[in-house]
């Protein structure tokens, strides 16, 4: 395949290069986390993760494991950069994005360092564009201080039920409730719109519930201006597991197979609107 000659001498010069039969398998899970668009890159030698963040608000963090890549070497112990995301999806998509049965856009991805551009190598039926996009200093993303030993409750639904719920509620309303509790009603969503309140219970012992593991009752406003970016996430996924800090702070994990079943993480952490006093 040409790409898998493209540059291979200039390799030593480049600090990451990843590459992937199918670039679908890395703009699919982008368009998850695009609403902003700036995006930081930070790679390791366990994959790449990519941040993207709003107001100090909300963050959204995609995971591609190293072994999703046909290749991915990196001469640092990390290397990061911030890019354009919207620029790189465009590219990424360059021969249309289309899914057409046994033909797919080929890419090569490779960085030379502080100052340099990210240039794209794609593939198509013999054809090779080359993409080179400009960089900047990543800016240090917030620190949400969301760790698993401040956990109070966790869900992991699957996504038909979420997605179903997100349908059925008022997305007129300014802002999501969330109440997790170890006693009735269990796992609620709640929204207050033109239409009214609706209330969209979980029990849970549900069929659609993989995981209840709730310690204390948590009732918590979010705003649903920052969590519809996540809906991007929602539908691409298998599964999401929902949880609640003791601050409020709200993390959605959700659990996304790429076209050739490998699995991805995506990850959005969203702060509190405000507490609401328990009814």
């Amino acid at each position: 395949m040409p790409l898998s000659t493209q540059s291979q001498g200039d390799d030593e010069q480049y600090v990451l290069v990843a590459s992937l039969d199918n670039a679908r398998n890395l703009s699919n899970i982008l368009k998850a986390i695009t609403f902003k668009d700036h995006a930081i890159f930070s790679a390791t030698p366990n994959g790449l993760k990519v941040t993207v963040e709003d107001s100090k608000c909300l963050q959204a963090n995609a995971f591609i494991q190293a072994e999703i890549f046909q290749e991915f070497t990196i001469r640092d112990d990390s290397v990061g950069f911030q890019v354009n995301l919207t620029v790189l999806l465009d590219c990424l998509n360059i021969f249309g994005g289309s899914i057409v049965p046994g033909v797919s856009t080929a890419l090569r991805m490779c960085y030379k360092g502080y100052g340099y551009p990210l240039t794209l190598f794609l593939e198509e039926g013999g054809v090779v564009t080359v993409c080179k996009i400009n960089t900047q200093e990543p800016e240090e993303p917030v620190d949400f201080e969301f760790c698993s030993t401040n956990v109070t409750n966790k869900v992991i639904l699957l996504s038909e039920s979420l997605k179903e719920a997100f349908s059925e509620l008022d997305m007129t309303s300014e802002v999501l409730q969330i109440t997790m509790s170890p006693s009735q009603p269990y796992f609620r969503l709640s929204t207050f719109g033109n239409s009214g309140n609706a209330h969209y219970d979980y029990p849970k012992d549900s069929d659609m519930m993989e995981l209840f593991r709730c310690t204390k009752t948590q009732t918590n406003r979010y705003k649903m201006s920052l969590l519809k970016p996540s809906t991007k996430a929602l539908a691409l996924s298998c599964k999401v597991s929902v949880r609640t800090d003791s601050r409020g702070f709200l993390s959605l994990q959700y659990l996304v197979r790429n076209d050739d079943g490998q699995i991805c993480f995506v990850e959005y952490f969203c702060c509190p609107d405000e507490e609401v006093e328990e009814q």
